[in-house]
């Protein structure tokens, strides 16, 4: 993708933030549609066949990846919500926020049904699980600010070299977690020793989650200085 693309791909996954905070959606709903969207979806366009193409993709247009970024939200609120947003509250949001053109409820419904918007493991939900099971084991896990672990996710959506971070999820979940104990965690409680317990918990490779977690401290604070990780 060039600079372009780029540009555009994190205004779109802005754009699924702000809808997901607009519709009032839980976390799960929100982090399901970024996934759906950017892990499944967004990919899929450099390898679309001339038998799937319409007026949606053709040009592909912000305003109409938009459409699909509400199509993402409304499949994620079918999969985790007891009451799963209509269709009636996705065309009002649509018609307030996409203002570019129009969009019918059959231009939802092609979104959702022609196009492969898949469901896939995402980091969020084995990062809530991580935080319970950290509770659980440690009273430092009450010291995680699990606010801050979600900040830190949705920071990682800001460029293509960070936001790739969630093909891996459950490595990520787990760099999260490090990243936010070492960021939120009182340094005079640090006795709980977490970075070999997410590798026991995860099986992930340990100098994979060191890695990651130099990445997302360098996204979060560079130029700033960075305490050692271990």
């Amino acid at each position: 993708m060039n600079n372009e693309e780029l540009s555009r791909r994190r205004r779109v996954l802005e754009f699924i933030m702000q809808s997901a905070h607009d519709l009032q959606v839980s976390p799960i709903v929100k982090y399901s549609a970024l996934s759906l969207f950017a892990d499944r979806f967004y990919p899929t366009l450099y390898r679309i066949g001339p038998d799937k193409v319409n007026w949606l993709l053709d040009p592909t247009r912000e305003s109409n990846l938009q459409l699909f970024a509400l199509a993402s939200v409304w499949i994620s609120s079918k999969i985790h919500s007891s009451r799963p947003l209509s269709f009636k509250s996705l065309k009002s949001l649509a018609d307030k926020s996409i203002t570019e053109q129009h969009f019918t409820t059959r231009d939802f419904l092609d979104a959702v049904l022609k196009y492969e918007i898949g469901v896939s493991c995402i980091a969020y939900a084995f990062l809530e699980d991580l935080i319970i099971q950290l509770k659980d084991v440690a009273r430092v896990g009450e010291h995680v600010n699990f606010e801050a672990c979600l900040d830190i996710m949705d920071l990682l959506y800001e460029k293509e070299d960070t936001s790739i971070l969630f093909s891996t999820s459950k490595c990520l979940a787990a760099s999260i977690l490090v990243a936010t104990y070492v960021i939120t965690v009182p340094v005079q409680r640090w006795e709980f020793p977490i970075l070999p317990w997410v590798v026991f918990v995860t099986s992930c490779e340990e100098q994979q989650i060191v890695d990651t977690v130099g990445m997302v401290l360098r996204h979060i604070f560079d130029p700033v200085p960075l305490p050692p990780l271990i």
